[in-house]
């Protein structure tokens, strides 16, 4: 019984340090990715379909992307490793696809210093998806 509870309280020593490890990671992660950066959507034969300016806070909170017109769209970071940021939007108006509404927008976005890549999938309204890659520099 004794054996039992040692081994149980080392186990759960474990996971909380590999917890407040990853915590603090994903902290340093995102504080890589902080800025301004301004962001071409790509589309057939890597033609430009859209620009964004991207915003991103050292703490994840208030990420957000703006397109040359209309109001900032709010990004939810979901998950952080390596040099990886998931973010997630929507909804909101199509700027690829007049009149149509993006219901969410999945970004799978990759930093290394002042250039980031990745890709985006956007789910509509009607239903129909669309991927796209991505590129961005950041800001001075």
């Amino acid at each position: 019984m004794r054996r039992t509870i040692l081994c149980t309280a080392a186990v759960l020593a474990c996971i909380t340090a590999a917890a407040a490890a990853q915590q603090s990671s994903h902290g340093t992660k995102l504080t890589h990715a902080a800025g301004v950066w301004d962001s071409k959507t790509l589309g057939v034969k890597d033609s430009v379909v859209a620009t964004t300016v991207q915003t991103n806070t050292a703490d994840g909170k208030g990420w957000t992307m703006a397109f040359p017109t209309g109001d900032p769209i709010a990004l939810r970071v979901v998950s952080s490793a390596g040099d990886s940021v998931v973010t997630e939007a929507g909804p909101f108006a199509s700027h690829v696809r007049q009149g149509q509404t993006v219901t969410l927008l999945h970004t799978v976005s990759h930093y290394k210093g002042n250039e980031m890549w990745g890709t985006s999938r956007a789910q509509y309204s009607s239903g129909d998806t669309l991927t796209f890659k991505i590129t961005a520099t950041r800001r001075p």
